[in-house]
């Protein structure tokens, strides 16, 4: 198999310079320069107008390419914005590029989500679930199954005790989801929507006043389990805004609560996997992330869901 090309400063400006009329005194074009400062640069800043993106495989590839096609399915439906592609094509043999418009804005990262915001999150959701599933099935978008939530809870149990030892986390504190609860919380059959899958931090845009404008990276998208996005925005914004989002979205007791333990045990586990490097995010944003998906919510309780109608009501 032959090994993909690594993207380098000077790939950037050669095909940069190709796609923009816009260049420096020199004739140089735009700066360039990765958005992440670690491992290899799969994204570019292109000036302060563009973002390039470059696939590493043509797994990714196809992944990009068929991004495009479901930016323009979704963004009807959604109260905030989503990237433009102003150029495509192949960087190098079978690897897709997409030159897309710099959304304005932060990231969650660097700007808290206000009042207001959780408002465009709850929009946000709303609008996902407004998409037509066969729609985004026919452009190639994969339905996943549910994931088990019993299984879960036993591998953070595992990962619980080696935080444990690392004095990273009280285990305890897993006690909570017991594993008649695990079950209750299964995913109701007929739910599946379409789901972003990679609702972090990093891909959500804010304005300075904490205003949601962009979802960015659409790579990951699939139908299936909308807990999966309430547990997402735990992590980006903290579980008690992922809650209040998911609420004003119109979901109830059941979804909500799945997702915060979804995010809970994922923290869990990713961070243990961190400290054991096995896990590639800096080890500060994952005990941020821990942090923020075990946040105390109102919806503590789990051993009483057989109501849906009086849970919601306790939201």
């Amino acid at each position: 198999m032959t090994q993909a090309p690594t993207p380098t400063a000077d790939t950037v400006r050669r095909l940069v310079r190709s796609l923009l009329k816009d260049t420096t005194a020199d004739g140089g074009g735009p700066e360039v320069r990765p958005v992440a400062e670690s491992g290899t640069p799969a994204t570019w800043w292109v000036g302060s107008r563009h973002v390039l993106r470059l696939s590493a495989d043509r797994a990714a590839a196809a992944r990009r390419r068929r991004e495009l096609r479901l930016r323009d399915l979704v963004r009807p439906h959604l109260p905030v914005a989503v990237p433009t592609s102003v150029a495509q094509g192949e960087w190098a043999p079978g690897l897709a590029y997409t030159l897309d418009t710099k959304l304005p804005g932060g990231s969650a990262e660097e700007h808290d989500v206000s009042a207001v915001g959780e408002a465009d999150l709850a929009g946000l959701l709303t609008g996902l679930r407004e998409v037509p599933v066969r729609q985004a099935e026919a452009l190639g978008v994969p339905r996943v199954a549910p994931r088990s939530l019993e299984a879960l809870r036993r591998e953070a149990g595992r990962a619980a005790e080696r935080l444990r030892a690392a004095d990273e986390f009280d285990p305890a504190r897993l006690q909570q989801l017991t594993s008649p609860a695990a079950v209750q919380l299964a995913a109701q059959p007929g739910s599946a929507v379409l789901v972003h899958h990679a609702l972090t931090g990093e891909h959500l845009v804010v304005s300075a006043d904490g205003r949601v404008r962009g979802v960015l990276d659409w790579t990951d998208t699939v139908v299936g389990d909308p807990a999966e996005d309430i547990a997402g925005l735990a992590l980006a914004v903290g579980a008690p805004a992922a809650v209040r989002a998911a609420t004003l979205a119109g979901y109830g007791a059941r979804p909500c609560l799945r997702g915060l333990w979804l995010a809970r045990c994922d923290t869990v586990i990713r961070l243990a996997a961190g400290l054991e490097r096995r896990e590639g995010a800096p080890l500060g944003l994952l005990r941020t992330r821990l942090g923020r998906a075990w946040e105390a919510i109102l919806l503590e309780r789990v051993t009483e869901l057989r109501d849906e109608e009086r849970d919601d009501a306790e939201l």
